[in-house]
């Protein structure tokens, strides 16, 4: 059986997103709409934390591949990151560490910085993927069974939704300070950029709102109906 890259992607995070929502609705009969969006969130970052994970572990190959996908755009004019999303893949492949560099070498064509070990973005995002990885499952659960206090639960927001918010606002800045953005089409800027970067400051800044009120409230009500 094979299936495209795309649906991996779709369906890892619909099922870590549903179980909590299955959850949280078992368990409290509702479901909040602060819940559902910082737990599609959540449950996003969890993949992107083993994403970034193979960005460190494989960042040989991602420096090779850079090259590859650089020649093929040339070569059919195609978008490398739409053609890796269609790619028919095997179950094996799907926990591939190799497989999931190339979302980084198809970016990289976007901002190489992510194929220079040496930048920012690229120890930024490597460094999110071991420091948070655990803190997210933790604040995740939290937030779907309450099995913390709400003072713990805020005081881990409050630490890792202000990490999101600030490395992404420095890694933004430091990709028009570095002019990178001039080699990129206004479309290619706004959907590969911005809006693929800006969820990492906007729901932070929600979930910073979400924390301050556990603490202030030392309760879960924020996250109820």
């Amino acid at each position: 059986m094979r299936v495209r890259v795309l649906w991996v992607f779709v369906l890892a995070i619909a099922l870590m997103f549903a179980a909590g929502l299955g959850v949280r609705w078992q368990s409290h009969g509702s479901v909040d709409g602060l819940y559902a969006a910082l737990s599609l969130f959540l449950s996003i970052n969890l993949l992107i934390c083993y994403w970034e994970a193979c960005l460190f572990l494989r960042r040989d190959y991602i420096e090779r591949r850079f090259e590859h996908w650089r020649k093929r755009r040339k070569e059919t004019g195609r978008i490398p990151a739409f053609e890796f999303l269609g790619t028919k893949i095997s179950l094996r492949q799907m926990v591939s560490p190799t497989l999931w560099a190339d979302v980084w070498a198809t970016y990289s064509l976007h901002d190489a910085s992510f194929a220079d070990r040496r930048t920012y973005g690229f120890n930024v995002d490597t460094a999110n993927g071991f420091a948070t990885l655990i803190p997210t499952a933790v604040l995740y659960a939290a937030y779907t069974v309450e099995f913390l206090p709400a003072v713990v639960a805020g005081m881990i927001g409050l630490m890792i939704f202000w990490q999101w918010t600030y490395m992404t606002s420095v890694y933004m800045a430091s990709f028009f300070i570095a002019k990178r953005h001039l080699s990129l089409g206004r479309k290619e800027l706004a959907i590969a950029i911005l809006a693929v970067n800006s969820p990492w400051i906007l729901f932070p800044l929600l979930g910073l709102y979400v924390s301050i009120r556990l603490i202030l409230d030392g309760d879960y009500r924020v996250l109820s109906v």
